[in-house]
């Protein structure tokens, strides 16, 4: 089963995961490259949307409802939260970058509720830190399960050089709330030189799935089941954008049994 889906280097699509292309039943994923003054436009259908500025500032029309100047990250390693705005089905979407450009990530899954358009301001979104020593990792909380929506769940990590993140490592595959939920994840990587690379590996108990994959700037890891860990060599910084989706919208999950103790320590 392969995992990795290579971002594109040029062009205006980076990458695009859907249910169909995964094989799963809910999450779905594109980054965009807009130039200035180009857009993308799609109809979020019986799907919900969160799109998410990853940098340069873009306008968003989604229905009847407008924003201009969305967005004002240089880049996903600047320390600051990004903007967002969430769409609901049964809506049509433009997004068109203003002068120097932009990138967008589109996070999608299935829309079950009537709900309204909106923007998510980055002081709104809660900032923190995971982790201790060379597993410290800083996370922003994009559209999290306190948040109104029918299955999304965003949030974005920067894991230092040298690093290891979403570590030890944790699974989400089995509908077992409070213990675990079951939740589908994509993880969009970016590096920082963007020449950079980050290890990924997925795999279950039973090793029946075990992948390992080296990810560079761009590329998309897709999370069906089993564990997940990051490791970040020295020299790059890491980001990754996580975007998750399941039965039912609560994040809850186990770690490997064989890697807990060094929580204990």
């Amino acid at each position: 089963m392969k995992l990795l889906v290579k971002g594109n280097q040029s062009g205006s699509e980076i990458v695009r995961v859907t249910p169909e292309s995964a094989g799963w039943k809910h999450v779905g994923f594109a980054a965009h490259r807009l130039a200035a003054g180009e857009s993308v436009a799609l109809d979020t259908g019986a799907r919900e949307l969160c799109i998410v500025v990853l940098s340069g500032f873009v306008g968003i029309k989604a229905g009847a409802q407008q924003w201009q100047a969305v967005g004002g990250r240089a880049s996903v390693f600047e320390d600051r939260a990004p903007y967002a705005v969430y769409v609901p089905g049964g809506l049509a979407v433009a997004i068109t970058a203003d002068a120097g450009g932009a990138e967008v990530a589109l996070c999608s899954a299935p829309a079950t509720t009537a709900r309204a358009a909106r923007l998510i301001d980055p002081a709104g979104m809660t900032r923190s830190v995971r982790g201790r020593g060379a597993n410290t990792r800083y996370v922003c909380d994009i559209l999290p399960q306190t948040a109104q929506a029918d299955g999304l769940l965003v949030v974005e990590v920067l894991t230092p050089a040298g690093h290891s993140s979403s570590y030890p490592p944790h699974k989400h595959d089995s509908d077992n709330i409070p213990l675990e939920s079951s939740l589908e994840e994509t993880y969009y990587h970016r590096l920082n030189p963007a020449q950079g690379f980050a290890f990924q590996r997925v795999y279950t108990d039973d090793r029946s799935l075990d992948e390992s994959m080296a990810v560079e700037n761009h590329d998309v890891v897709m999370v069906p089941r089993g564990y997940h860990p990051v490791v970040v060599p020295y020299g790059y910084d890491a980001y990754y954008l996580n975007v998750m989706a399941g039965p039912k919208r609560e994040w809850h999950f186990k770690n490997d049994p064989a890697h807990e103790w060094m929580l204990k320590t």
